[in-house]
């Protein structure tokens, strides 16, 4: 069956629901839903039961680039800075270091045990390099795991922030594939600019969205989350335009922007998860109907060799030489190096090869598909096992919420007081996104005469206005104070 125009909706969407159907109960029974969603769709390809023939890697290509933006900017705006600021030198030196010599110890030992040259080995090695965010965020957050000290926020920031270090060695190294005669060298400049354009853009375009966001009003609260969405692509495609990474700007454009006061954040971050979900779900039916499983047959041997070298060698001496400056209990290292889940993005990256038409493309499609299926069966399903054998979980009742969850999950206060703005000394004319309000609290109602108003970060607040403020504890009602009565908010007469 050939997707058209007529079809392609009905199709579509039989897909996504039978996904989402089966993945809601895929955990019963151990089996990670991105495996499953990647099963469906080779079931409903050419050499499936769907018989849907889907074999154009540019599409597939283009589909993955934007799943990719979704999944990295959901998990850059759901990383807090309270998270990631006690482990910020670990996460950076596994996503950078982790990456360059995982990519150098699996592409040396490609070289050897394959027919590959020494830049077809490391391109290899390139593309498997990084832990896929799609897969820990959705495996870590969906299995619930509560893990000791700062290991899981030190996963989610390596998983988050080390694709594109891998994007790059990827380009890099297959720029020396097709051009044979540069040196090693040469690439040496474009990896650079890569890195510090893709940084500095991301800073720079999160800083500008923040004061985007907040000074535009747009009148609609479902109108910010579509403003959001058309800054993040803008972000993506004009660093990629000036030759810096795209997927760095991005994420890290989402980090800055997920630890600001920005206007309806809360529906934005609400919006984004939902989509970065759609967008996983998508991403893995989508490769599974071009994957043909009858190429692949011929490469599990070299496939299933590759993979367990990359799950017991270089991925633990990847983490082990990157983590060596750091003071950290050995099973928590251990744990780390398991955590190493390769996944949709490596298999997306390895598109780039077959549009290249590189000699062994096919090839490298084929052994990078058994290693992410292998990786996300054999780690993602024994994450819990490991944690209880290394002794790094931690029972489910203390597990910690974030600001984060507070705001996606709707979690109710203790307590409710009212706070009266009077005219004399106030915050008054101020939005409350501009007011830096404590995280631990919210304004739930704000009471003007004799109207009641749903407040939102856009909202002004007006003389005599009584603001009706859930918080847990004294402590909470202490920040409040000192945020709305603030000295620097004093009217002069």
């Amino acid at each position: 069956m050939s997707l058209t125009i007529e079809n392609i909706l009905l199709v579509g969407s039989i897909l996504l629901f039978i996904s989402i159907i089966v993945g809601k109960t895929s955990y019963k029974f151990g089996v990670p839903t991105l495996l499953l969603f990647l099963a469906i769709g080779m079931l409903a390809g050419s050499e499936g039961i769907g018989g849907i023939r889907f074999d154009n890697p540019k599409n597939a290509q283009l589909i993955g680039v934007i799943s990719l933006n979704f999944i990295l900017f959901s998990g850059g705006l759901d990383t807090h800075w309270s998270s990631i600021k006690p482990i910020l030198k670990e996460g950076i030196l596994l996503s950078t270091l982790g990456v360059l010599l995982t990519a150098l110890t699996l592409g040396g030992f490609v070289f050897y045990v394959t027919d590959f040259t020494i830049y077809e080995s490391m391109l290899l090695g390139s593309i498997v390099s990084s832990t896929d965010a799609a897969a820990v965020f959705s495996i870590l957050r969906s299995k619930s795991l509560a893990l000791k000290k700062n290991i899981r926020p030190t996963l989610e920031l390596e998983s988050g922030s080390n694709d594109p270090m891998a994007y790059a060695l990827t380009i890099a190294f297959l720029t020396l594939v097709i051009n044979q005669d540069q040196s090693l060298v040469s690439i040496v400049p474009m990896f650079l600019k890569q890195m510090v354009v893709g940084a500095a853009a991301g800073f720079g375009f999160g800083f500008a969205s923040k004061h985007i966001i907040n000074r535009i009003n747009l009148g609609f609260e479902g109108l910010y989350p579509v403003l959001v969405i058309s800054l993040m692509f803008i972000t993506f495609s004009a660093t990629d335009f000036v030759g810096g990474n795209g997927f760095l700007a991005i994420y890290i454009c989402a980090v800055y922007l997920g630890n600001q006061d920005i206007i309806q954040k809360k529906t934005i971050l609400k919006m984004y998860d939902g989509l970065a979900w759609l967008m996983q779900i998508v991403l893995f039916l989508t490769l599974g109907l071009l994957v043909f499983p009858s190429q692949i047959v011929p490469y599990i041997g070299v496939g299933m060799l590759i993979s367990l070298f990359l799950i017991i060698v270089a991925r633990p001496v990847a983490v082990f030489i990157s983590l060596v400056f750091f003071k950290m209990k050995l099973r928590r290292r251990f744990y780390i190096s398991w955590v190493g889940l390769r996944g949709a993005v490596p298999i997306v990256f390895a598109t780039y090869p077959l549009l290249a038409g590189i000699e062994k493309a096919d090839m490298i499609f084929s052994i990078v598909f058994f290693i992410s299926v292998t990786s996300v069966l054999i780690q993602g399903t024994s994450l819990g096992v490991v944690a209880k054998w290394l002794r790094v979980g931690i029972p489910e009742q203390a597990k910690k919420i974030t600001p984060i969850d507070e705001l996606l999950l709707d979690l109710p206060k203790s307590a409710l007081q009212e706070f009266t703005i009077s005219p004399e000394f106030s915050p008054i004319n101020k939005r409350i996104v501009d007011l830096h309000f404590p995280a631990e609290a919210f304004i739930v109602m704000i009471k003007r005469g004799n109207q009641y108003i749903r407040p939102g970060g856009s909202t002004v607040i007006k003389a005599n206005d009584v603001l009706m403020v859930l918080a847990d504890n004294p402590a909470d009602y202490e920040k409040v104070e000192e945020c709305l009565f603030h000295p620097k908010y004093a009217k002069t007469s």
